[in-house]
């Protein structure tokens, strides 16, 4: 399939284009920043890139280049998004991770609107935040949205995705903690655990839902090819871990102490209302990605966190 790529020169995107590319895809990226933006070397010989902006109308006008490319792509995957948990939640740092999703979102959406034939799938992120938090609920694809900040804006961002066009398969992946070793939580966990100053952050008790990225690049995959996925699916793998475990299991696979916490006070200072990411978590797990014939490698976080570090050096 010809894809159009958008917001996946990151974490996942590393992973995702090399994966994609090997699948047999035709792809074209959309990025803000020129080639290579952070994408392996070995793969941009075969990949077309559009730099713009794609939250701003102007970089979706008719004789646009990335208005072209999207007359051309039969998928699309949109994983835009300023990261959450990485600054305090200014009034003008949220105002970002709003427009960062769904000014994208939406101006994709629309832009599909006007073409005469529109691409045949949407694979759009979101995230597990969608639930809000809980000590004691499990969650799945059929909870509820929560009522707090992030759940609301994940639930404006699938309502924005859900404006695509009729013909348009839809799947939404709710997508919980990205394990690897060159970013996200566990990219800024490794060096402090590596020096032996590694622990849980705040009580301890709260909940990690997480996937693997080799896992959750699957997924994608497989839901562009596979007509049978449509709507929400949570991408996690099956086995959520309480901060505590999930600590104590990253000491072990590097062979270090995990036994110095982070007090949440002192995230709080930090990240502000932000650190409630860290500090209030959920259990999602999923009930449809058996329905889809789907599992995870990793499904558990001993082989996740060997998978994630082995390329890194211990």
């Amino acid at each position: 399939m010809r894809l159009l790529l958008i917001g996946c020169t990151g974490l996942v995107g590393r992973a995702l284009v090399p994966m994609l590319q090997t699948a047999g895809h035709d792809l074209t990226i959309v990025s803000r920043r020129s080639a290579p933006a952070g994408l392996p070397a070995s793969c941009l010989a075969g990949l077309s890139w559009v730099q713009c902006n794609p939250a701003d109308s102007i970089s979706w006008e008719p004789s646009s280049p990335l208005q072209q490319a999207l007359a051309q792509a039969q998928g699309v995957v949109n994983l835009a998004g300023e990261p959450i948990a990485e600054k305090r939640w200014t009034s003008t740092h949220l105002q970002l991770l709003e427009d960062s999703r769904l000014k994208t979102t939406r101006q994709l959406v629309k832009a599909m609107a006007d073409l005469a034939q529109p691409p045949d799938v949407l694979i759009n992120a979101s995230a597990v935040g969608y639930y809000g938090t809980s000590a004691d609920e499990c969650f799945e694809e059929s909870s509820p949205c929560g009522n707090d900040v992030l759940a609301g804006l994940c639930q404006r961002w699938e309502a924005v995705a859900a404006e695509k066009p009729d013909a348009t398969r839809l799947v939404v992946l709710r997508i919980g903690i990205v394990l690897a070793a060159d970013g996200g939580a566990l990219g800024k966990m490794l060096p402090i655990f590596r020096i032996g100053f590694g622990g849980p952050i705040g009580t301890g008790r709260q909940w990690m839902s997480w996937i693997e990225r080799s896992d959750l690049c699957r997924m994608i995959l497989a839901a562009v090819e596979n007509d049978a996925w449509s709507g929400a699916v949570n991408a996690v793998a099956p086995s959520p871990v309480t901060m505590s475990t999930f600590s104590a299991g990253l000491g072990r696979c590097l062979g270090r102490p995990s036994l110095l916490p982070v007090p949440g006070p002192l995230l709080k200072l930090l990240l502000g209302d932000g650190a409630r990411v860290v500090l209030e978590g959920q259990r999602v797990q999923s009930a449809r990605q058996a329905a889809l014939d789907f599992s995870c490698h990793f499904s558990e976080l001993p082989a996740a966190f060997d998978a994630a570090t082995s390329s890194t050096g211990r």
